[in-house]
């Protein structure tokens, strides 16, 4: 009988599966190292979509088939565009998309995580940088090699990546194009962690048991205010924190406020009961400017 926890969904150029709460991603060109065509773009947007309306799915690992993780766009593709004259409306539509699919995945309501083995360049590496967690193997190799085709990042290679090591480190990454170790990227910040090219599907394994033993709100929480503090003043993001400690006192029984009316309001707003009608008559029309009888009509 098969597991109902257990899901796949069909797809030509990526594999998906739900079992119980970790739903994993596999890109799956490997005989073009799963370079994200146009098609395959647009099936990895279906699977984040999958993931995001799944209430049971905790955890995501994106990974790559065939030892190697993503090469990027598929330069042969865009190569062809050219040669047939793609409109540039069109272009700037794709890559929109494209900036989408990157948002999408980083605004998860679920942890995220990459496994890298092989090349994580252009999009591919654009891909980790929009994942919580990034695990990778001693061999992998990443960096932005867009410079030298004479085209630039769509995928968040400028933007997420100076928000994640800065301006200066940034301008080196994608001005020159070379190809780092993984080691390189643990040490600027990029990745989590480097393990032994045959340890990655165990260490990420652990990584999941661990994330899943979590209370999930507060890993939803502190995703959320994280995220969206990086991107704020100082001021702005403490507030984010400190609404996030009042949910967390909520959710773990602390909900009641002295001087709140516990949901009073929206209950006598649909009986139209006394509370209700007090407060908007009190309100309806205090404070409305009255039209002059001189103002003309």
């Amino acid at each position: 009988m098969p597991d109902p926890r257990h899901t796949e969904s069909p797809f030509e150029f990526l594999r998906y599966e739900e079992r119980g709460p970790v739903a994993r991603i596999t890109l799956n060109r490997p005989e073009v190292r799963n370079a994200l065509s146009i098609a395959l773009s647009a099936e990895l947007a279906e699977a984040i979509a999958l993931v995001q309306e799944s209430t049971a799915v905790k955890v995501l690992v994106i990974s790559g088939a065939g030892e190697t993780f993503c090469a990027g766009d598929d330069l042969v593709e865009f190569a062809a565009g050219l040669d047939a004259g793609t409109d540039l409306n069109e272009v700037l539509r794709t890559v929109r998309r494209y900036q989408a699919t990157a948002n999408a995945l980083e605004e998860l309501d679920k942890i995220t995580i990459a496994a890298v083995d092989g090349y994580a360049v252009g999009g591919g590496l654009e891909i980790t940088m929009a994942c919580d967690f990034v695990v990778a193997t001693e061999r992998a190799r990443w960096g932005m090699p867009e410079i030298d085709v004479g085209i630039t990042p769509g995928w968040g290679g400028t933007t997420r990546m100076s928000r994640l090591i800065g301006r200066r480190l940034t301008k080196e990454v994608n001005m020159l194009g070379a190809l780092h170790p993984a080691a390189r990227a643990r040490e600027l910040g990029l990745w989590n962690r480097v393990v032994a090219d045959d340890r990655l599907t165990a260490e990420v394994d652990a990584l999941v048991e661990v994330l899943l033993s979590k209370n999930q709100q507060m890993l939803r929480q502190l995703k959320f205010i994280i995220n969206r503090g990086v991107e704020t003043d100082l001021y702005s993001a403490q507030g984010f924190e400190a609404l996030s400690v009042g949910i967390t006192s909520a959710v773990n029984g602390n909900w009641r406020a002295a001087d709140s009316d516990e949901g009073a309001g929206l209950r006598n707003f649909a009986a139209k009961g006394e509370l209700w009608n007090r407060r908007r008559g009190l309100a309806r029309d205090f404070w409305v400017e009255r039209a002059s009888p001189l103002t003309p009509h």
